[in-house]
């Protein structure tokens, strides 16, 4: 189809998209004034008062950015149905974090999920895990904003700078005045617009095909239906291994430590609903996903014949869904509005939750340690400072990712490569008693490297098209002969070395792999090397006894790998908790509690119960 013959915004699809604006801001000057009295300490945590409900739908809407909101079905369009598999990469992650990281989280009574690396190792790994969390975030928030609006802007005519500054401003603006229970209500809402513009590009786009049925042959003729394949070779793009494997690490770095995610789960006001909105959150991914899927294989349905990737009518994989909208929606006002609406959606809720994020931890790990005298009022001006200075930052960072060019690809991946070694520094502090200080800076250290060492050689030298197999594309129905060259070929003609025919040709998916594996294994050698921590040093709560899945039917074996753990101590939280007081229960050899006088900033007192 011509370019000319598409439809452009019109004034019911501004309409409709403002009105996501409008109503995001509306419910941040709602908390506000609704909670304008209440301590400054509520303002990031939401009180810890929240129900599984909407902390499950605020976690899927910024779990599934508008990168994945354009950038899944483009995948589905061209390398096949595959991409349905991170359901299973999902299922683990999600299980993972519900009975692995929260429960430690959610007992420890920590704000920044980096208060608990201090707890169990020192503070100068929290310092160091926190400030490359705050880079990683920034410039990964910033690539969100700016990559979906230059692919809107591009197909869709909508405005570049307007769409930028309006996400950044609408987004710092109610994180500002609301706070967490802000961000959490917001999601919820924006999850609401991303489903309903799924379903009418659903209907509207079976409906252009000739039905489900129609859509389903085509598919299947142009192989995008063959979803497994069990090749367990490292280097393919996308296999069942790579994906359910691969998919597990990545996802379960930057999904089952960070701390916009435990943020919220801490959030609630029982364990029970922290884990609950895990659980219901599943579900929502797996809606997402599915939706994604059957976008991507509707739309390759329509372009069967006449591809306009490779046909040059639009210049990016990321700019073929708004195309496609624009080209089935474009006769009904508003409907390409809503569709907008649904990516941005995913811009929203992401951005916001980091900001949000980003002023926990930079409160928490840095302002509080320097000033430790703040009064309430004091605390909550400078919340809402920080949540306007990195709304600032990110949508700053925004614009500079115009001038990046290529890095952008670089820079989507930076979170992943991140993830992998903060995944393992938690797990070395959860899962291996015996990890001391040193080794799990080391370990962090090893990690980092190995994993950007590929990440970054991986940029330098793209993998081979036989490494990422792109399913075939048609134009032979375009209504007019096109001069082309393949999106396809590589077109690099210097000689690649064995390193990069390998190491660097790795499935991105295994990145956070890579630096899982690196953390842990150099910080338990760097460990035994220095001087292992003793296991009866470790307080219990600290910990999660993994042993005890496997050893469910036996007391005495469990017992046995616990390794001198006192784990049959308890953690019960009577109220709330700071790492303040948390450090100080101690053990006496009866195993019964022992408590110090609480430190002034004490919010609650932690009960110890033998089970």
């Amino acid at each position: 189809m011509d370019d000319e013959q598409l439809g452009t915004f019109v004034s019911w699809d501004y309409v409709v998209f403002a009105c996501l604006f409008v109503v995001s801001s509306g419910i941040g000057v709602f908390f506000a004034v609704k909670e304008r009295k209440n301590p400054s300490s509520e303002f990031l945590v939401g009180g810890r008062q929240m129900t599984c409900g909407p902390v499950a739908l605020s976690l899927t809407a910024s779990f599934m950015s508008a990168v994945t909101v354009l950038g899944a079905p483009s995948d589905v369009y061209r390398f096949g149905g595959s991409f349905v598999l991170f359901g299973v990469a999902y299922t683990f992650v999600v299980i993972a974090t519900a009975e692995l990281f929260v429960p430690v989280f959610y007992r420890s009574g920590i704000t920044s999920t980096y208060e608990y690396l201090e707890i169990r190792f020192c503070k100068g790994v929290r310092m160091a895990a926190t400030l490359i969390y705050i880079l990683q975030t920034i410039l990964y928030t910033g690539v969100v904003v700016f990559a979906p609006a230059l692919a809107l802007n591009q197909v869709t005519g909508f405005n570049l700078w307007g769409s930028i500054f309006a996400t950044g401003i609408v987004c710092t603006f109610y994180c500002t005045l609301g706070g967490l229970k802000a961000v959490v209500w917001t999601d919820a809402f924006q999850m609401v617009v991303m489903v309903v513009g799924f379903m009418t590009v659903l209907v509207q786009g079976t409906r252009k095909t000739g039905g489900a049925a129609s859509v389903w042959e085509v598919a299947k003729n142009g192989n995008r239906l063959d979803i497994f394949d069990f090749d367990p070779d490292p280097l393919r793009r996308h296999t069942f291994w790579t994906i359910s494997v691969g998919g597990t690490f990545t996802w379960l770095g930057i999904y089952g430590v960070n701390q916009s995610t435990i943020q919220r789960c801490i959030s609630c006001k029982t364990e029970t609903h922290a884990k609950l909105a895990l659980y219901f959150n599943l579900l929502g991914l797996l809606v997402i996903l599915v939706c994604a899927v059957f976008s991507g294989l509707i739309m390759y349905a329509f372009y069967a014949n006449c591809d306009p990737w490779t046909a040059q009518s639009v210049t990016a994989p990321d700019q073929l869904m708004p195309y496609f909208v624009m080209e089935i929606l474009g006769d009904y006002p508003g409907l390409p509005g809503l569709f907008v609406a649904c990516a941005f959606s995913g811009t929203l809720s992401t951005v916001a939750a980091s900001i949000n994020a980003l002023a926990t931890v930079t409160y928490e790990d840095f302002v509080k340690q320097c000033c430790t005298n703040l009064s309430n009022k004091a605390s909550g001006w400078i919340s809402k400072g920080l949540c306007i200075v990195f709304g600032v930052a990110c949508t700053t960072m925004a614009i500079a990712a115009s001038y990046m060019g290529g890095v952008v690809q670089a820079a989507l991946s930076i979170h992943g490569m991140c993830g992998g070694p903060m995944l393992g520094l938690f797990s070395l502090g959860i899962i291996f008693p015996w990890t001391n200080s040193m080794g799990a800076a080391g370990g962090l250290i090893v990690g980092i490297a190995l994993s950007f060492w590929a990440g970054v050689g991986a940029f330098i030298y793209p993998a081979l098209d036989i490494n990422s197999r792109p399913l075939s594309l048609s134009i032979e129905g375009c209504l007019q002969a096109i001069l082309w060259t393949t999106g396809y070929c590589n077109s690099s003609v210097f000689h690649r070395s064995s390193l990069a025919d390998h190491w660097y040709s790795m499935s991105y998916l295994y990145y956070s792999a890579v630096g899982f594996l690196a953390t842990v294994t150099a910080g338990l050698l760097i460990s035994f090397i220095t001087g292992h921590t003793r296991s009866q040093d470790v307080k219990p709560w600290l910990l999660r006894p993994v042993c005890n899945l496997f050893c469910f039917w036996s007391k005495k074996y469990k017992k046995m790998c616990w390794c001198g753990v006192h784990h049959e101590l308890k953690q019960d939280l009577v109220s709330q908790t700071t790492s303040g007081n948390i450090n100080q229960i101690k053990f006496d050899s009866s195993h019964e509690p022992e408590y110090n006088q609480c430190s002034p900033n004490t919010t609650g007192v932690a009960r110890i119960q033998p089970v």
